[in-house]
């Protein structure tokens, strides 16, 4: 932990206005900003808090507000990147990236949880959003109520996408989703976090489809684009009536028609032995892969694949091709994940459970996306409500060879830096504790006890601090502590407002060092923190941090496959 110095005290005027806002000080990054002219608090789109015009901003109350305790709810810890959410229970990734950011999206366990039941996922017709762009601090964006979207869906699982810049110029996001077991609809938006739309009124896929006499569960949907701008989509679920076999060729795949909307070829018929779900497709220069997960039957009996290891029971495998209409041509690879409660050496101290998994490239690293019941295990519950994960992943594109690897709770290290001099979303962050969220697109943190808190990793204080802003609503207070939640706060802001005000802290304590990890502690419940940024301090770059390792294995128990480390 760095030095904190304290100054004498944190004087704040109150209810002074000051027309300065969030704006573009020397310094900032204009990337991360965007001008939002006549508005008198910031909006946040994506993951950015456009800096007001002109805005008022209120100093801080100094009503004395003593925070003298701190939330324990915290079931992820500061030391493992693993889930990437702390409050929000999600499976089934996809993910797509977009300005810098990688935005992934999952079925939305946390509406089936809050109906109090087991996970039999009948409740559930909503996705979430979340993004990064250090792949561990992460935002909520909240919820994509494909119930009211496309009231014409029995439920929403298992989201895939994929965008592309259409003649409009605008880039166009195509998000796929399993209709229950039933088949696949689909919701376009211009933007990663919506407004989302639905252009057919109906089912894209469905049973009973011409073409789909052996797909009993047209669902779990992969898309992907080709070099060439065409779209490709793999789907599929579900065994034979006869019962286990190895070869069922129920998955099947079909190139999609220009308006991605449509099709533009046969369904053809994938052998992906084993096969049971989730169904995901990749492109990779000039390959296409084909993911999905195994079923739970006996392994042995059957298996024809001279030199390749029957998969594990309920992992993920994956096949290629690069003519994907052309059956023969799709060869078996074998598999490349573990299911959750398995690794190299058995028993992974995991819970077993169903598999789904999404690897992209991001920033020159590879990531395997998926769930496991993690969270939920660490609050001790046992209903099935799942929590998503990221992993590195070992993928050699030049070969096509996936190592076999397995979840960990340590997850994956930071890539860069959280830029404190620009508007931040209060929904960032790499863990908390009584934390919740509004039912609504980009929600602010909002806190549920006295003491709550949230955590941001690697905030690059290159320039130190003078003041802290944030957009707040409620009473009470938000304290800014550095390195350690115990530690005295270097600055503050007490509020007292019913709509959302911006609320400066003029003084802040000095403190030492460049790269530190940040608590924005509530003193009461129902505060909420829309958006937050530091003022520069000093006109000189202080010497360079490293970036906090998001692991300590000296402290922390890893639940991994060692082969799951950093490439």
């Amino acid at each position: 932990m760095r030095k904190i110095v304290k100054s004498t005290a944190l004087l704040c005027a109150a209810a002074l206005l000051i027309t300065s806002g969030c704006s573009n000080s020397e310094g900032d990054s204009g990337d991360n900003t965007a001008e939002t002219s006549g508005s008198s608090a910031p909006v946040i789109t994506q993951n950015k808090v456009s800096r007001p015009s002109d805005d008022e901003i209120i100093a801080s109350l100094n009503n004395g507000i003593i925070i003298d305790k701190t939330g324990e709810n915290a079931y992820k810890t500061e030391l493992n990147a693993n889930p990437i959410s702390s409050n929000i229970f999600c499976a089934d990734p996809t993910a797509v990236e977009h300005d810098g950011r990688l935005y992934v999206y999952g079925t939305n366990d946390h509406q089936q949880s809050e109906e109090g039941t087991k996970n039999d996922y009948a409740f559930i017709k909503s996705l979430v959003v979340f993004s990064t762009d250090d792949m561990v601090n992460w935002i909520y964006h909240g919820r994509i109520e494909v119930g009211e979207i496309a009231p014409w869906i029995y439920n929403s699982w298992a989201p895939s996408i994929a965008s592309r810049v259409e003649e409009d110029g605008l880039t166009h996001f195509y998000l796929y989703f399993s209709n229950s077991g039933a088949g696949v609809g689909v919701i376009t938006s211009t933007d990663p976090v919506g407004p989302w739309s639905d252009p057919l009124g109906k089912p894209l896929v469905y049973q009973d489809m011409p073409g789909l006499e052996n797909c009993p569960a047209p669902f779990d949907p992969g898309v992907c684009i080709d070099e060439n701008g065409v779209g490709w989509l793999s789907f599929g679920g579900g065994a034979p009536n006869e019962g286990d076999v190895v070869h069922t060729n129920i998955p099947k795949i079909a190139k999609l028609g220009k308006d991605m909307l449509s099709f533009d070829s046969e369904f053809v018929s994938i052998d992906a032995p084993y096969f049971f779900e989730a169904s995901e497709l990749n492109y990779i220069d000039g390959t296409y892969y084909y993911t999905y997960c195994n079923d739970w039957q006996p392994r042995g009996k059957g298996w024809d694949y001279e030199g390749i290891p029957t998969p594990p029971t309920c992992s993920m495998a994956y096949l290629t091709t690069k003519t994907p209409l052309d059956a023969d041509s799709w060869e078996y690879r074998g598999a490349y994940f573990y299911n959750a409660g398995e690794n190299k050496d058995g028993d992974s101290g995991l819970r077993w459970a169903n598999n789904h998994t999404h690897f992209c490239e991001f920033k020159g690293v590879n990531y395997i996306i998926h769930h496991t019941l993690l969270l939920e295990e660490l609050m001790g519950g046992s209903a099935g409500f799942r929590s998503l994960m990221a992993d590195y992943l070992p993928i050699n594109a030049q070969t096509g060879e996936i190592a076999l690897t397995a979840a960990s709770q340590i997850g994956v290290s930071q890539i860069k830096s959280v830029d404190p001099y620009v508007c931040n979303s209060g929904a960032l962050m790499f863990t908390s504790a009584d934390i919740g969220y509004e039912k609504v697109t980009n929600p602010a943190a909002k806190s549920t006890a006295k003491g709550a808190w949230t955590y941001v990793k690697g905030v690059d204080f290159g320039y130190g601090a003078s003041e802290f802003i944030a957009e707040v609503k409620g009473k009470g207070r938000i304290e800014v502590r550095l390195d350690d939640i115990s530690s005295e706060a270097v600055a503050f802001v007490e509020f007292d407002c019913s709509d959302y005000k911006r609320i400066r802290s003029n003084e802040f304590a000095k403190f030492d060092g460049r790269n530190h990890n940040v608590y924005f502690v509530f003193s009461d419940a129902d505060i909420e923190l829309k958006s937050w940024k530091f003022t520069k301090g000093d006109d000189t770059l202080r010497p360079e941090d490293d970036i906090s390792d998001s692991t300590d294995s000296s402290s922390t128990e890893s639940n991994t496959d060692s082969s799951t480390e950093a490439p």
